[in-house]
């Protein structure tokens, strides 16, 4: 009998954050939603990542509302969700009572399946949402961030999932968000991990399609035993998005797997975004077709747009290859962490800062957080000169704990201040909200009664600078990830440098 393949449908979520900077509007997927339903997905990623974000800074949209039209639209899928760890969805760790409230309030509204990771792979930074949505009586997944580096190995991935999987764990995920991953990793860590952990634990496997290769590792990973994999429609598919659906369904004709996915359904949804796509070409991503430079760069494309325009605001576009030889210095500096939201706009930042006014004569206040131990530990030694010059900056000492392990009970003072806020509903939602986006909510707030946004149906509409790592400008206190600017003299002259966020 054929192995069935299973299949997590992107195209409500990664697939439009991926190519049209997350600026999908609800009603615009909508008419998709039944023809998804019931084209056989194990589950379809709808929630999560940039959306909340989004929903709020840019389409005048309640993200909990979207959650709960989802689940009446899908009543047949499995909904899922991308966390953050202790980040949530938020750009700062929360303290731990925070994160069990985001996590049930999602649970309550409609969430199945929560894809847990941590940008560092920090176990400890994944531990209290794990054991949250497992409180909830969810489908927690655990997530292993691929990339690599001299000290990343089969064996150090393995090692990880033992650990999610004695979390609790009901699945592990790969997560390849640079396209790194390669035909023969892919297969060699699938098989090991199912070796060393039981043939029944469930595999899933998320690449990205920049490098033009992953649709092999994909097949790969199959054959060493991935019980699902992820996929996007089509019509929004390939550059820096993900494999499309329809080929993965077409590569295993003839193999001894098969998957469950009605082919006339996913024509509809196909033929039906690919009447949406062009209504938000403002949006869409410049990276079109393959970008084999990332395996020696291990820069994600959408990191090195944002390094582009941070230069071209500069007046110093020409140095871009500097920087690019610049990022993996900084990398190795840093620990190797992977290069993931926020880990790959702190080290790009400071890639830039050191290429445009000499290494690290000017460090961020993330990346001295990041050198620090305020994101959590790394997989290899923080260079001692670096980690010296940002204590001298920052102010304050490394740590080697949990930094969640830092923060103060908070709940009470959250739900206190976003009460006050003029349109605040009242609920547990809102205040959510409001501890997650602090400088956004109230203006949100005080516009919800307008309704929902549509950029794909304004043609004045013009790309709006998206949120990305900045200083501790919202809370003061632990490092935060929000919309930010630097003032930089280069030549006697101020520069004003806006970092934008890799996809």
């Amino acid at each position: 009998m054929p192995k069935t393949i299973e299949v997590t449908e992107l195209i409500l979520r990664d697939a439009h954050q991926s190519l049209m900077a997350t600026r999908m509007a609800m009603e615009d997927m909508v008419p998709a939603c039944e023809d998804i339903d019931k084209a056989g997905y194990w589950s379809v990623e709808c929630w999560g990542g940039a959306t909340f974000d989004s929903c709020i800074r840019f389409l005048n949209e309640d993200p909990w509302d979207r959650l709960r039209k989802f689940r009446k639209l899908l009543p047949n899928s499995r909904l899922q969700m991308l966390l953050r760890g202790q980040n949530l969805l938020g750009y700062r760790h929360y303290e731990d009572e925070v994160v069990d409230r985001f996590v049930d309030k999602a649970a309550e509204n409609g969430m199945d399946v929560f894809r847990v990771f941590d940008a560092l792979n920090d176990i400890r930074n994944v531990r209290q949402a794990i054991k949250a949505v497992k409180k909830a009586g969810k489908h927690a997944q655990g997530t292993i961030c691929y990339t690599v580096s001299p000290l990343h190995t089969v064996t150090g991935y393995v090692e990880m999932a033992e650990q999610l999987v004695d979390l609790g764990c009901d699945s592990i995920c790969i997560k390849d968000m640079a396209a790194l991953l390669k035909p023969q990793p892919a297969y060699d860590i699938v098989k090991a991990i199912k070796e060393a952990c039981g043939e029944e634990l469930r595999i899933h496997v998320h690449v990205h399609a920049t490098t033009g290769v992953t649709m092999v590792s994909l097949m790969k990973a199959i054959e060493a035993g991935a019980d699902c994999v992820d996929t996007a429609i089509s019509s929004l598919s390939l550059g820096p998005g993900h494999n499309p659906t329809e080929s993965l369904v077409e590569m295993l004709e003839g193999t001894p797997y098969v998957t469950k996915l009605d082919k006339s359904r996913l024509l509809k949804v196909k033929e039906y975004f690919a009447g949406i796509r062009p209504r938000y070409k403002e949006y869409l991503s410049n990276i079109t077709g393959v970008e084999t430079e990332i395996f020696d760069s291990q820069i994600p494309g959408g990191m090195i747009s944002n390094m582009e325009s941070q230069l071209k605001q500069q007046g110093a576009a020409d140095r871009l290859k500097e920087v690019l030889c610049e990022v993996p210095r900084v990398r190795k500096d840093a620990g190797y962490p992977p290069l993931v939201t926020p880990s790959s706009q702190i080290v790009g930042t400071q890639a830039v800062f050191n290429v445009m006014m000499g290494r690290y004569k000017v460090l961020t206040g993330e990346f001295a957080d990041l050198m620090l131990g305020y994101y959590g530990t790394t997989l290899g030694q923080r260079d001692p000169e670096v980690i010296n010059l940002a204590h001298k900056q920052a102010r304050k000492n490394p740590i080697t704990c949990r930094p969640a392990d830092l923060l103060k009970p908070e709940w009470d003072q959250l739900r206190s201040s976003g009460l006050a806020l003029k349109g605040c509903n009242g609920s547990d939602e809102d205040v959510l909200t409001y501890a997650m986006f602090p400088q956004v909510a109230p203006k949100f707030f005080s516009t919800r009664q307008e309704g929902p946004k549509n950029l794909g149906k304004d043609p004045s509409a013009k790309p709006a600078a998206a949120p990305a790592p900045g200083g501790n400008a919202e809370t003061g206190k632990g490092p935060v990830m929000s919309t930010i600017s630097y003032d930089v003299k280069l030549n006697g002259k101020t520069h004003k440098v806006t970092v934008a966020p890799s996809a």
